[in-house]
């Protein structure tokens, strides 16, 4: 199931961001993203799937990219995205 821990699938939903806060891609519990770029929300939007600790996404217009979390962060593509944290 995306974005779930249950059996040996990474829990991945959530904000996660790159270190200068300029995109940030929120993965949902239902196993769609939203990407925001800079000012331009939702500029790219999709659905993926979670496989352990890999991550296979499939945007709306048919592009697909892929993704790893290692040690708590997603490498995906050319990105390097962390973890938004919540506020208490």
């Amino acid at each position: 199931m995306a974005g779930t821990a249950g059996g040996d699938h990474v829990d991945v939903v959530g904000m996660w961001v790159t270190a200068d806060g300029h995109i940030r891609q929120e993965l949902l519990p239902d196993g769609r993203y939203d990407e925001a770029r800079g000012e331009r929300r939702s500029a790219y939007t999709g659905r993926y799937t979670v496989t352990g600790s890999h991550l296979d996404y499939i945007d709306d217009t048919g592009f697909t990219a892929t993704g790893d979390i290692r040690d708590g962060v997603l490498y995906h593509e050319h990105l390097v995205l962390y973890r938004e944290q919540q506020s208490p």
